[in-house]
């Protein structure tokens, strides 16, 4: 079998590593349990890939993740729940049906007319996915149950909550000022400390979450996605450890042979030598 540009090429792969007797000993006893950390894992590698600017590879984890669309229909469609083209088709009746401005009657729509067009949409297909469900037998999914439903439980836990004030926000349960959010995030520090003085895990563990909470919620006021933010920060604190460490080797010693005196020494000419490049 030859590689090609076309998905049908990528389908007869897909199916011939499922098929019994002949095909890929792994492949053949992965469900959808055991594949969707991996599925997870190939859309933080596209992301990887886009923040280091890196278009070739970009091409390779986009595979990747086309991949993993692909490994769940086949499983869909080995169970006669659906198939791969049944997956394109419901995309594309969505994009249509959330772009009428683009492909209906609605037109020459502002942006802020066309985001409420579009949470119009949502809960029309929400309702209309409950009625399908309950015709099928099915029961309501939880996570569609409520105002705050619809929001996945395995989106990063800053991410979720970003969403969940985000959500919360359209109905008025919203500080209008971030400054509000500040004073919270204070508020939250000192309940912090009061926690650490317990030695109670549980408490100090709930106060943190709060914390951290509110922190996605300051982030989502000035237009920021705190999962982003995050992951600069940390790119940010590898470069500069990295830093002391390289610094310590040129000196023939290594990170236990230093004092935190002198790596926060290190740490901050790191910082500086950033800052003016």
């Amino acid at each position: 079998m030859k590689p090609s540009s076309d998905i049908a090429r990528l389908l007869e792969i897909m199916a011939a590593l499922r098929t019994p007797g002949t095909g890929c000993p792994w492949d053949l006893e992965q469900d959808f349990s055991s594949i969707a950390p991996y599925t997870l894992e190939e859309a933080y590698e596209v992301v990887d890939a886009i923040e280091r600017g890196d278009l070739a590879d970009l091409k390779d984890e986009l595979g990747d993740l086309l991949l993993q669309v692909v490994f769940h229909a086949r499983m869909a469609e080995e169970k006669g729940i659906f198939a791969f083209p049944d997956v394109v088709e419901a995309i594309t009746r969505k994009l249509i049906r959330r772009h009428p401005h683009v492909f209906g009657e609605t037109k020459d729509l502002a942006p802020e007319q066309v985001k409420v067009l579009w949470d119009e949409i949502k809960r029309a297909e929400k309702a209309e996915r409950r009625q399908v469900r309950e015709k099928m037998g099915l029961p309501l999914e939880a996570r569609e149950a409520g105002f705050l439903g619809g929001i996945p439980t395995a989106l990063p836990a800053l991410t979720r909550a970003q969403k969940l004030t985000n959500k919360a926000a359209k109905v008025g349960f919203d500080w209008p000022h971030p400054a509000q959010v500040i004073d919270k995030i204070h508020e939250e520090l000192e309940e912090v400390k009061e926690a650490s003085s317990t030695g109670k895990r549980e408490r100090i563990e709930d106060e943190i979450g709060d914390l951290l909470f509110s922190v996605a919620n300051l982030a989502r006021h000035f237009g920021i996605d705190p999962e982003t933010a995050l992951r600069r920060t940390n790119g940010k604190f590898e470069r500069r450890f990295g830093a002391i460490e390289e610094a310590l080797q040129n000196q023939g010693r290594g990170l236990r042979d230093a004092s935190l005196e002198e790596m926060e020494e290190l740490w901050v000419r790191a910082k500086l030598t950033e800052r003016e490049s």
